[in-house]
């Protein structure tokens, strides 16, 4: 009990460290940079009908309290495993890492994932995958979760700004085989952070 009211008490002070790191620059630059991708029709995963009309997505109000100083505590032999998907696709992903944090006074614990195919291009070397799903989904979120792009940390602490989750590209267009978000990434709190429900 002592050892967890210590780890609590650790991740109210990183907490508090986060906000002060927050940056509200770099969450716009986010939304302009996924807006512009998805008026782009080279790049865009919208539906042809859906592309001829798009102006914005739909985005929570920016909100400090989602960027949070995460504890990261790296897995130990974790075996390589076929992550379920919207389709037929099963690509192969490992559990790198657990991250700890606190929203809202509740202490919160998700999965971060590394994707073996795409860890071994130079450009993905060091990424991690973190899909979670939270109170929101199927209601002002997109109902199949959504998913944050993370760096693999140097130390045992990392950034985590949910403003800057988006939804897998089978919330606009069903040709897209999306991954599932594991049941033990479900967050049992409202993330009012990031990108909204399409339509």
């Amino acid at each position: 009990m002592k050892n967890l009211f210590s780890f609590v008490i650790i991740l109210m002070w990183n907490f508090g460290f986060a906000q002060a790191n927050f940056s509200k620059i770099e969450v716009e630059k986010f939304q302009s940079t996924i807006n512009a991708e998805y008026t782009d029709a080279k790049t865009s995963p919208l539906m042809e009908e859906d592309l001829k009309t798009f102006k914005t997505l739909e985005f929570f109000p920016i909100n400090k309290n989602y960027f949070v100083d995460a504890k990261f505590v790296k897995a130990n032999n974790e075996k390589v495993f076929e992550m379920k998907t919207t389709g037929k696709r099963t690509p192969k992903y490992i559990k790198y890492g657990t991250v700890f944090f606190i929203i809202d006074g509740v202490a919160l614990q998700l999965n971060v994932y590394r994707n073996i195919e795409l860890s071994k291009q130079e450009e993905y070397k060091d990424h991690l995958f973190l899909p979670f799903s939270d109170v929101t989904s199927g209601k002002e979120s997109y109902i199949g979760g959504r998913y944050i792009d993370l760096k693999i940390p140097k130390g045992d602490t990392i950034a985590i700004d949910f403003n800057q989750a988006y939804n897998p590209y089978c919330a606009y267009n069903h040709k897209y085989s999306c991954p599932i978000v594991p049941l033990e990434n479900d967050l049992k709190v409202a993330i009012k952070a990031g990108v909204k429900a399409f339509h």
